[in-house]
């Protein structure tokens, strides 16, 4: 089945995230309740990771951090990608 998956401000969901998220009912439950911005930080926190082993890792924390209640990356100053005003 091919889940609608909502996207993020500036940055589109990649393959190996839409995987994990769509496959995850809580976390799509969560994915889906959180704001774009949110889910624009958390797309662009593991797509900047530069060695796959770390960008999978990040998607194991981000799948543990939401289930722990967090909505976006901790300890990461946000997407380079975003206007600052």
């Amino acid at each position: 089945m091919n889940k609608q998956l909502s996207q993020g401000v500036v940055h589109t969901v990649p393959d190996d995230l839409r995987k994990v998220i769509t496959t995850t009912p809580q976390i799509y439950t969560i994915w889906e309740d959180i704001t774009p911005l949110a889910r624009n930080e958390w797309i662009c926190w593991i797509q900047s990771a530069k060695k796959a082993e770390t960008r999978k890792h990040r998607i194991d924390v981000m799948v543990s951090k939401m289930k722990q209640g967090d909505r976006r990356p901790c300890c990461w100053e946000g997407c380079s990608h975003r206007k600052k005003k």
